[in-house]
């Protein structure tokens, strides 16, 4: 294999290699907050989600110029 081909594997399995990182307090607690959540409260959200995103998704960027008639 060409030099080139050998870094780039290398660094590949040495990004692969790295331990996971750990999640801060905060989000460990928002993560156990958010599982005590009752399945009707976690439909509400994900349905408030899938709205603003059918939203977005629906969404287009109309240009008007501005005119001054002075």
């Amino acid at each position: 294999m060409p030099v080139k081909e050998v870094l780039i594997v290398k660094l590949i399995f040495d990004g692969m290699e790295k331990p996971k990182q750990e999640l801060d307090s905060v989000e460990l607690e928002r993560l156990k907050a958010n599982l005590k959540l009752s399945y009707k409260e976690r439909f509400e959200m994900l349905t408030r989600l899938y709205k603003i995103q059918q939203t977005m998704d629906r969404a287009s960027i109309v240009h008007k110029p501005f005119i001054n008639n002075k």
